[in-house]
């Protein structure tokens, strides 16, 4: 089917209702037209380039799957769905992925060596960061056909997905489009378009994205090697490292539930993006499942209760920050007193700590380097006068965070081991230039104060101290009504320090956890810049779910 006949062959039904006529695209834009033509050639000579391999390489590999069964492959020719499919029936339809020696693979690519293989289905949390990433690309395939949009980034999130994307200076999303882009969104998924990998060159990835210019920024801040992988479904072509789906057929059940504005912070001008989010499932009784769920959560939603029982409200003079009214603020400091008697016994001090530092301090945590975008800065006053060009001042920043502040208090004058463990304890307000589209209430601000504490200790008491902090949280959370989950994250790319400390960091920290008792997750490369993390998920069970906080 000819490429225009393919755009046109979407159903619109629903268009005229919220102001909007099939007229308004009534053909491909030239450059999407361009940009999929050059993606089948390339498409085309990957084909030939891997059945060519497929002849020269062609040899028995061994694959071993759970549970210890190892089972024979063709390397280049044998596909993990295809062994799903021997496995059994219902693996080959539940499975959305691969990991490949733990690395997350895509159903349709060849087994190239011998390998550990596992299936990654929906239930998995990295089944499902797959899921929605497809999903994410499907609205971006949408957004393109019926907007217009200049595509920007796209991920998944704990909870779903979202896409920002550049409609112009002046253009914004109207909640009367959403329902329309939803429709378009559920087309694309039941035509069962399949995700295609293709491994480019750098150059080749600045010819298919010449029309992007927030693509050519990331490809040149981002693409380090020789190659990348973009991947094509249907009409759309996007530059990403996958794996996703083998088509859009598996996303049973789709919808959009907000629309809101955005910030590019890559380098560059800031740009003003839009952003539309969601959620997808498998089957459409699971989204049915979810959004009675999100009904009951909704009447439980504590931005409406604070508003409701006069405890806290925001206001848009002074977004991202929460006023705490007569009564919320009993219930506040009740919290803190709460939480201030637990920090007495267990041998912790307070302090109080500046909120304004200059920008050196960051640059040496480097803070500075991985967060800047955000962190709320600023010049002092009068410094362009008092400061002439040769001799700058510096810049300042609220903090976003109490680590250097309380490394500062500890280095301030000479310290004995007598002294060790050294437990801080601070209140201090905190600021954080979050995305207007990402605030959420109390969850998600950008002025907040937290029960944050740093523990130093020598490294002989470092298992003792992970234990204690570790009861610490379940005593606090038992006394709140919350269960949590815990994961292990461990050192990212770009991280500080020498690779022996991780090491024996991330060893202290496992053996603590197998110790605790509950149960707990390994997130490889989701720890801070500095050092490895124990990050916990607090959730309130209610009568028929959960509810995330």
């Amino acid at each position: 089917m000819g490429l225009c006949q393919r755009w046109r062959r979407l159903r619109l039904p629903g268009l005229q209702a919220c102001g909007l006529h099939t007229a308004a695209v009534p053909s491909p834009p030239h450059w999407l037209v361009e940009r999929l033509g050059l993606f089948e050639e390339l498409w085309a000579a990957q084909v030939k380039r891997l059945k060519s391999m497929a002849q020269k390489e062609h040899r028995t590999i061994r694959i071993s799957l759970p549970g210890g069964q190892n089972v024979e492959a063709v390397a280049w020719n044998t596909t993990p769905y295809q062994l799903a499919q021997q496995i059994s029936s219902t693996l080959a339809h539940t499975a959305v992925a691969a990991q490949v020696n733990g690395e997350p693979y895509d159903l349709e690519r060849p087994l190239e060596t011998d390998s550990d293989l596992r299936f990654l289905t929906f239930d998995s949390a990295e089944g499902k960061a797959v899921f929605w990433h497809s999903s994410t690309h499907v609205l971006g395939a949408a957004a393109e056909q019926l907007l217009g949009a200049i595509l920007c980034r796209g991920p998944s999130t704990e909870c779903g997905f979202y896409h920002d994307f550049f409609l112009g200076k002046e253009r914004t999303i109207r909640g009367s489009e959403l329902p329309v882009l939803e429709r378009i969104c559920q087309e694309l998924a039941a035509a069962a378009q399949p995700f295609r990998r293709l491994e480019v060159s750098k150059d080749q990835l600045c010819r298919l994205f010449k029309d992007n210019p927030f693509k050519l920024r990331l490809i040149e801040e981002k693409v380090t090697g020789p190659t990348a992988t973009v991947y094509g479904c249907g009409m759309l072509v996007d530059l990403c490292r996958g794996p996703h789906l083998r088509h859009t057929g598996q996303i049973g059940g789709l919808k959009l539930l907000t629309n809101s504005s955005s910030l590019w912070r890559s380098s560059g001008t800031p740009e003003t993006l839009q952003r539309v989010s969601g959620v997808s499932f498998p089957t459409a009784e699971e989204l049915r499942a979810w959004e009675e769920r999100r009904e009951e959560a909704e009447l439980r939603d504590h931005r409406r209760i604070g508003k409701e029982q006069e405890l806290f409200f925001f206001h848009e003079l002074s977004p991202g920050s929460c006023f705490f009214l007569p009564r919320g603020t009993r219930v506040y400091n009740a919290l803190v007193s709460f939480i201030r008697a637990e920090y007495t016994r267990r041998g912790f001090s307070e302090v109080k700590t500046p909120t304004l530092f200059s920008t050196k301090l960051w640059e040496l945590s480097g803070h500075w380097q991985h967060y800047q975008e955000d962190m709320f800065a600023l010049q002092p006053p009068g410094s362009q006068r008092d400061h002439p060009a040769s001799h700058p001042t510096d810049t300042l920043a609220l903090k976003p965070m109490n680590c250097p502040a309380h490394c500062l208090m500890f280095a301030h004058r000479p310290r004995s081991w007598r002294e060790l463990p050294l437990r801080l304890a601070d209140f201090g307000a905190l600021h954080r230039a979050e995305a207007s589209g990402s605030l959420g209430g109390l969850t998600r601000l950008r002025c907040f104060q937290q029960d944050d504490a740093h523990i130093f200790c020598a490294p002989d008491q470092l298992a003792a101290e992970i234990r204690g902090s570790l009861d610490f949280l379940r005593a606090v959370y038992a006394v709140l009504g919350f269960s949590f989950r815990l994961a292990l994250s461990t050192r990212p790319p770009g991280f500080l320090g020498e690779p022996c400390l991780w090491d024996q960091a991330e060893q202290v920290l496992q053996q603590a956890l197998e110790e605790f008792g509950e149960p707990w997750d390994l997130s490889p490369g989701d720890g801070a810049f500095y050092g490895p993390k124990d990050i916990k998920r607090a959730i309130q069970v209610l009568p028929h779910g959960t509810l995330v906080w």
